[in-house]
């Protein structure tokens, strides 16, 4: 599925700088829209290491109302939560009626670097499947959206990222030693994401694999994909999805960035 992507595609800074703001704008009368339908959005968001994840999501946030979403970055669980069904401290975190989470890693988490890194059972990683169908199917039935990106870079642009990051002294602290051993292992992850992938790939939660190798191409896909699923989903449950403003574009006074 991953060796099908074309990870050379790119857009130009010109064109991006153009799209970006109409895009931010669309997103946020969603947001708006959303809200008043109280429908539920839960955005997740996997991929590599250094595959611009975190970037996006500032990006895709930057102009949201703030008290309208919530953003969770999903680290490995507490002592407590190890004490407790496994996917409790997801559901916690679900969004109320009309609002949006944000999931940076999320419960994949089990079926990915625990299972590579040997962090838990093989039966309890494969039962994950089926906990991870049910749940998305349960929020689906109950009219949240699932909105899911897997970002895909190459080992030879992740090892480049990393060396970047570790060339800089206000970077430098983003690598940390697991990184790396998560690099090495690289083989091993394509193995497990193209399992999860496909084991996890439905009607309700459909996977969208983001060509992350340009950051400008890959957060412009995000934002397409997900403006056109909330789209839908108003759509979908009967109710009023806003006409597109092409006047309204929010004045941007933030430094110029690639």
């Amino acid at each position: 599925m991953l060796e099908a992507l074309d990870l050379s595609k790119s857009l130009a800074k010109s064109v991006y700088k153009q799209q970006l703001p109409a895009l931010q704008m669309r997103l946020h009368r969603l947001q708006r829209a959303c809200w008043e339908a109280k429908v539920a959005t839960v955005v997740v968001f996997e991929g590599w290491d250094a595959a611009g994840k975190g970037t996006t999501i500032r990006k895709l946030t930057q102009r949201l109302e703030p008290r309208g979403f919530s953003l969770y970055a999903i680290q490995e669980p507490r002592t407590f939560e190890r004490q407790l069904p496994w996917m409790w401290r997801f559901w916690v975190n679900l969004p109320e009626w009309g609002e949006i989470a944000i999931f940076d890693r999320s419960w994949y988490g089990r079926v990915l670097i625990e299972r590579v890194e040997a962090l838990t059972e093989e039966e309890h990683w494969r039962k994950a499947y089926g906990d991870i169908v049910s749940f998305e199917r349960g929020l689906a039935d109950d009219r949240y959206l699932i909105i899911k990106f897997f970002f895909h870079i190459s080992r030879e642009e992740q090892e480049a990222r990393f060396q970047q990051l570790e060339s800089d002294p206000a970077t430098a602290w983003q690598v940390e030693p697991e990184d790396w051993e998560h690099h090495r292992n690289y083989d091993q992850y394509l193995v497990a994401i193209e399992e999860m992938l496909e084991r996890s790939e439905s009607e309700w939660g459909p996977w969208t694999l983001v060509e992350a190798t340009d950051h400008r191409w890959a957060r412009v896909k995000v934002f397409e994909k997900l403006i056109q699923r909330m789209e839908a989903g108003l759509t979908h449950h009967g109710l009023a999805v806003p006409e597109p403003l092409e006047a309204e574009l929010f004045s941007s006074e933030e430094e110029d960035e690639d």
